[in-house]
């Protein structure tokens, strides 16, 4: 292996594992990310540490400051707005196109994407009920077939496992989840599209719910 497909591993490398950190909630929006510190606590230099974080600042989840240090994006409620009419469009395409063109290997990964959801969610595992549901979205969209949507989804994979992770009722999302799964095992695009909808609508729904907990929580523990 070359010296720059070294740089180019450690640096995906970098990026994944901070990826998975901001995403799961333990970088909290608005802290910061020093290159000196990531560089230390990875065990690498500052190089790929510094491409990881331009690959970040790409997907919308850290925003880059001067010199060699970033910060761990805070989403605004427009942004988080302007995500949810793009989700409006292009979900339900995505699961339309899923049902109708599914092949028996890829609707094979979306079953167990959404049992082991299933699953997390019956035992509370938060974590792993989270990454299963924003699983079960990509295949989905791996399963539409269309290159151009899949690129189109890529540019907000980050930011919709983002906000994917902004709700507490697990059961209720992997529930919906068993409707969609079911719509597309069965070739029905009109309901799988109805549903994708439908999910969109419920997932902003259990955001706000959310966010409102958070808050109520906060102001709670400041009162104590």
């Amino acid at each position: 292996m070359s010296r720059v497909d070294e740089r180019e591993l450690e640096s995906s490398r970098v990026a994944t594992w901070l990826r998975d950190a901001i995403l799961d909630g333990v970088r909290d929006p608005g802290s910061k990310l020093i290159e000196r510190d990531l560089a230390a606590e990875f065990g690498v230099s500052r190089v790929p540490v510094r491409d990881a974080l331009k690959m970040l600042d790409g997907e919308g989840l850290v925003e880059l400051r001067p010199r060699t240090w970033a910060i761990v994006r805070e989403f605004t409620a427009a942004d988080l707005a302007d995500l949810d009419e793009v989700r409006q469009v292009l979900d339900p395409m995505a699961f339309r196109l899923a049902a109708e063109r599914h092949r028996r290997d890829g609707l094979e990964l979306l079953r167990v994407a959404l049992e082991n959801e299933q699953e997390s969610a019956r035992v509370d595992n938060i974590l792993v009920s989270r990454r299963a549901a924003a699983d079960f979205h990509e295949i989905a969209v791996q399963l539409a077939d269309n290159q151009l949507l899949s690129d189109l989804m890529g540019t907000i994979r980050s930011r919709l496992r983002w906000s994917l992770v902004q709700h507490d009722d697990l059961k209720h999302i992997a529930d919906e989840h068993v409707a969609l799964y079911e719509a597309v095992r069965d070739r029905d695009g009109d309901r799988a599209s109805a549903l994708a909808f439908d999910h969109v609508e419920s997932s902003i729904r259990e955001r706000l719910a959310h966010a409102v907990a958070v808050r109520a929580e906060a102001t709670r523990t400041v009162a104590n």
